[in-house]
């Protein structure tokens, strides 16, 4: 299941853009923000001595949206949330799976898991009152999962205390543009680890924020990191380093990307030997289904 991010309205990113979480998995393409001149006698197009920048006139829109389409785009899916609570009470297992709905005991591991369906998400019980959710997509949607395990333990009769609720892990995937050329970028960066023999991917782990990325060289990036701004934050890290080792696009690259602009009625692609968009100007798009399970 590849679904994408909480619903966080319009959050500020690097390099003057702004990723945009709508609420139906559509997202607006974020546009680079222009300073707007505070001197009042300024007019659009006219850049006096008092006024720190110029506002874009009429004529120079064609050129802006030109630039706008070959800007990339890169979709991030939050795939899973892990979290944990704490009931602060003892459970007795063995009478949770004879009055429990949906659950299944687990002698061996001395603990009870159970499910919903609406979040679909699966918890793991201990007789210590701790619990662990795991299957969300979203920050939110795992704080409301877990307080309807907590209700349903304490419709069975335990003195429930829903405490100490945190998201411990965050599972997020996305795509370059482009592909990579993980040997050259392995070499270049010492935290990153490559063992072909053993994995496919790239692993290089940030420390600002914390996050371990998994890099493949067909571009495709893996990010677990604590939070969902996390996973978001290390994309914005990652992507000028794998930038620089980006692969040329083969004519049939050229092809698909000349039907996707076609398709949207964009301005054609420039051809193979074109210059490339700047690694700054990226636009991180985020989806979001939460409205499936509501």
């Amino acid at each position: 299941m590849a679904t994408l991010i909480q619903e966080n309205g319009i959050k500020e990113l690097s390099k003057g853009t702004h990723g945009v979480v709508p609420n139906h998995g559509i997202s607006t393409h974020s546009v680079a923000s222009h300073m707007v001149p505070d001197h009042e006698y300024c007019e659009a197009g006219v850049a006096p001595q008092g006024c720190g920048a110029v506002v874009p006139t009429p004529d120079a829109a064609p050129s802006q949206d030109t630039e706008e389409e070959d800007t990339p785009e890169i979709d991030i899916m939050i795939n899973n949330v892990v979290c944990s609570f704490s009931v602060k009470c003892h459970l007795n297992l063995r009478q949770i799976a004879l009055n429990g709905v949906n659950v299944e005991f687990r002698r061996e591991n001395a603990m009870v898991t159970m499910k919903l369906r609406r979040p679909y998400t699966t918890a793991s019980i201990w007789s210590s009152g701790r619990v662990t959710c795991t299957g969300a997509t979203s920050e939110d949607q795992a704080k409301i999962a877990a307080r309807r395990y907590a209700r349903a333990l304490q419709k069975l009769g335990f003195q429930v205390r829903f405490q100490n609720f945190r998201v411990v892990n965050v599972l997020g995937t996305c795509r370059m543009p482009f592909g990579i050329r993980i040997i050259a970028f392995s070499n270049k960066y010492k935290e990153a680890d490559y063992e072909p023999e053993l994995h496919p991917g790239v692993t290089y782990k940030l420390y600002n924020p914390r996050a371990t990325l998994k890099i493949f060289s067909t571009g495709g990036v893996t990010i677990t990191a604590r939070s969902v701004n996390d996973v978001q934050s290390a994309v914005e890290r990652i992507f000028p380093l794998v930038y620089e080792f980006r692969k040329p696009r083969t004519p049939a690259d050229e092809e698909v990307l000349r039907q996707k602009r076609a398709a949207r009625g964009a301005p054609a692609a420039p051809p193979a030997g074109g210059t490339p968009a700047a690694p700054d100007a990226m636009h991180l798009v985020t989806v979001s289904d939460d409205d499936d399970w509501q």
